[in-house]
């Protein structure tokens, strides 16, 4: 029974080529490590991670420059989830389907439902990151570009990661649908072919490259509502530099992902990475106060809004690997692992014959990191 699978790879590998092309924007934005290697919920993965490239200048001599060593670093984060997502058959539906090919496109949409399911997930976990941005930019409850020929959403974005020395190369925007309908609804000159130099969002509605960003669209970006907090002042001074803020005097929940200012420091709008129930201490998200805060600062508490990121790629990290078998094996007549070519995802894919029916299994273990604060900032909307 080895080959029970070989069959389905042409309805499996259709069923991809749909999933792939869903409004997921994340995924293809994060620094990912994804092969068919199996892993258990728990697991530590170990990956290694490219440093960002340098540049030097060019010198014409006979012979080439010594230099383009790189110390490639690693990382490790833990498999957190481990799910699948079930297709099963009787006898009888197959009977009642025919013999008219409409099984194996059944089949198929059921398989494309199935790996949907899964990516979805994957993507509301990674858009789930956004509690751990240093700065937010924006207006809470107003969709960003909503001024036509304004491009101060942008603009802020980036400053935050330049101020927080992002590097400038490979930085990602993940926006909402509501920003996403402003840029192609309101912002013209990115679709005029001979000022955006090209055509692709009038044509496509593709975006691309915007002011040092690669622009995506996800359906998973956030809505964070926030804490209950009111009242509360600082107790003592906080140097810049500093996360920790202690906090008194007020009452209600100040939650993670929460957007606040103090009175002395109004210009910046700091994401809270450690709320409270009750007067104590918060803790900023790096890198922390911008400049001193003095004892006794009012602070408040931004309204809720949507969680766009504007993130360096090697900021957020996501791993997958196919979900872990015991050793010779479980009840499946064949097991598969197959890789998605665009998004990079690897599904495991099984069969399992009970008695008159048949279930099919498409599973997947992964695990959401953000590495560096510094280099996330929420543009909120």
């Amino acid at each position: 029974m080895s080959n029970t699978l070989t069959g389905l790879i042409p309805t499996l590998y259709a069923a991809l080529d749909v999933v792939s092309r869903e409004l997921v924007g994340f995924i293809p934005a994060v620094a990912r490590d994804s092969n068919a290697e199996r892993a258990a919920v728990g697991q530590d993965v170990t990956y290694h991670v490219a440093p960002p490239a340098t540049t030097f200048d060019i010198t014409p001599g006979t012979s080439a420059p010594n230099n383009g060593d790189q110390n490639i670093g690693t990382d490790s984060m833990k498999i957190t989830k481990a799910k699948a997502a079930p297709v099963r058959w009787n006898g009888e539906e197959q009977l009642a389907v025919g013999h008219t090919g409409q099984y194996n496109v059944i089949l198929r949409d059921q398989f494309t439902q199935a790996m949907r399911a899964l990516v979805n997930e994957v993507e509301s976990d990674l858009a789930g990151l956004y509690v751990h941005a240093s700065r937010a930019v924006g207006d809470a409850g107003t969709a960003p570009f909503g001024t036509a020929g304004d491009f101060s959403d942008f603009a802020q974005a980036l400053q935050v990661l330049d101020d927080n020395g992002a590097p400038i190369t490979d930085r990602q925007l993940v926006l909402g649908s509501a920003a996403m309908a402003n840029i192609r609804g309101k912002q013209s000159v990115l679709f005029k072919a001979n000022e955006a130099g090209t055509d692709e969002l009038l044509r496509n509605g593709i975006i691309a490259r915007v002011e040092g960003f690669d622009v995506h669209s996800s359906g998973g970006v956030r809505k964070h509502t926030k804490g209950t907090g009111a009242s509360y002042v600082t107790d003592g001074s906080t140097a810049a530099g500093v996360s920790d803020i202690a906090l008194v005097t007020g009452t209600g929940t100040v939650l993670a992902g929460d957007v606040v200012t103090f009175a002395a420091d109004t210009a910046n709008k700091y994401v809270v990475g450690k709320g409270v129930t009750a007067p104590g201490t918060i803790s900023l998200n790096k890198p922390g106060a911008r400049i001193v805060i003095p004892t006794g600062n009012a602070m408040t508490i931004g309204n809720g809004y949507a969680a766009n990121l504007a993130f360096h790629r090697s900021a957020i990290h996501l791993v997958t690997r196919a979900p872990a078998m015991p050793q010779g094996g479980d009840a499946a007549d064949d097991v598969m692992e197959i890789v998605d070519p665009v998004s990079g995802l690897a599904f495991q894919i099984a069969i399992y014959r009970e008695y008159r029916q048949v279930r099919y299994e498409v599973g997947l273990a992964w695990g959401v990191k953000a590495a560096k604060s510094e280099h996330i900032a929420l543009l909120m909307g």
